[in-house]
């Protein structure tokens, strides 16, 4: 009689179907868990077991950076746990657009863009939920770059949950960060790690720094060879206007250079580049070192240099008249007349010996301001260059990244609103 009562019940759950994975999963799927977990005190806890930081660009113009970010994540939702005795399963897979997801919520981020780095969940039996997200992330930072391309600053990352009231997602970030790539461009990331506040605020600080070689031969090196040639061309003749064509074309490829920096750096800011001081003080100095040659160019022609006053008339025409007038006295063949004529030639050719010797003088009083000029302007690099040194060595701008965290959500939150 046993026997045969154990063997209509064999072939009783021989007709059941058992239940696989993919009838557990479609069965949870059937739920519809579209809304996050709802616990006594309206707080759902996202453990953030590991984070892949990686740097995409960082544009010095704007000040922005974008980034990627992968987040590894778990969380608990009971509505998602199924018991042992009915599911031997120790683990699913569940669709990740059929489940409620946690959004994380970067502080400071000017555009944000978060995408499942699978199209799947894992589920374990207890409703514990392990996912990973990639979020795009463009952040606003504000560098020191007093002492660019000497620029070493970092940028923070402020990876949170959300706060309304009396309900929140609060995010319980681990120690594990860890760093994908470092050069981009001329930036390179020397670093992340997670760091918390007074304020018990949490977030990724993100090292960068620059390269400075390409900074250094476009924009550095280029000025002061600039201001090199403009010095040797104090060795050029002023005479003819050599010099001056030279110092002019030195002005214009420097502007060329200062259109290339306003195109790079931003020119406004708590902490503008000394770099756009220096090319605006090297500017200044070819320009009056072109005025200066221009102005020596005009004391070695006449004695003033005001546009109003104008150099005595030549005496050609009087040499043409007494020549004249020598050839017509030796034609008559009067004594008197020929020694009237040679008299005046005498006089002539003084006053030509006269007025070159005036030129002499202009001439080398030109040259005694065109000395002294370089001298000055040799005095004024070498001090320049030693005012440039201590500022740069000086700590001068200071810079706050961290000025963006909103805290008003704190300022209620002993306010029951369960009434509502």
């Amino acid at each position: 009689m046993f026997s045969s009562m154990t063997a209509s019940f064999v072939g009783a759950n021989s007709t059941e179907t058992p239940c696989d994975r993919r009838c557990l999963a479609n069965s949870l799927v059937q739920k519809e868990l579209f809304s996050a977990p709802q616990s006594d005190n309206c707080t759902i806890i996202v453990n953030i077991t590991s984070i892949q930081y990686e740097t995409l660009s960082f544009d010095t113009k704007d000040m922005k950076m974008t980034s990627r970010i992968k987040v590894n994540m778990l969380w608990n939702d009971p509505d998602l746990g199924w018991m042992q005795e009915k599911y031997k399963y120790p683990t699913i897979l569940l669709p990740v657009d059929k489940i409620w997801i946690p959004r994380i919520v970067l502080d400071n981020a000017i555009e944000t863009t978060m995408e499942p780095y699978t199209n799947d969940v894992q589920v374990r039996r207890d409703g514990t939920v392990v996912h990973s997200v990639v979020l795009f992330t463009m952040v606003s930072c504000e560098i020191n770059l007093f002492n660019y391309p000497f620029v070493m600053g970092s940028c923070p990352v402020a990876i949170n949950g959300w706060s309304q009231k009396t309900c929140a997602l609060t995010l319980q970030i681990a120690d594990n960060v860890t760093l994908v790539g470092g050069s981009r461009g001329e930036w390179h990331t020397r670093g992340v790690i997670k760091t918390v506040d007074s304020s018990n605020h949490v977030y990724l600080q993100v090292a960068l720094s620059i390269n400075p070689f390409g900074a250094v031969v476009t924009l550095i090196l280029p000025s002061g060879l600039v201001l090199l040639a403009d010095l040797v061309s104090f060795a050029l003749p002023f005479e003819g206007g050599e010099r001056n064509s030279f110092k002019v074309t030195l002005v214009l490829s420097f502007t060329m250079f200062l259109l290339i920096l306003n195109e790079h750096l931003p020119s406004s800011g708590n902490c503008s580049p000394l770099l756009h001081y220096h090319f605006s003080f090297c500017l200044v100095c070819l320009v009056m070192s072109t005025l200066a040659s221009i102005v020596l160019t005009r004391l070695s022609i006449d004695d003033s240099f005001l546009l109003c006053r104008r150099s005595a008339k030549p005496q050609h025409d009087s040499l043409d008249q007494e020549k004249d007038a020598g050839v017509i006295a030796t034609q008559s063949g009067n004594l008197a007349s020929e020694m009237a004529s040679l008299q005046k030639i005498v006089k002539f050719l003084q006053n030509i010996d006269k007025g070159e010797k005036e030129a002499r003088s202009k001439v080398a009083f030109a040259y005694l301001l065109d000395k002294f000029c370089f001298g000055f302007f040799i005095i004024i690099y070498i001090i320049y260059a030693i005012i440039l040194i201590s500022i740069t060595r000086a700590d001068i701008c200071k810079v706050n990244n961290l000025d963006f965290w909103d805290d008003s959500h704190h300022k209620d939150d002993n306010f029951d609103y369960s009434y509502t």
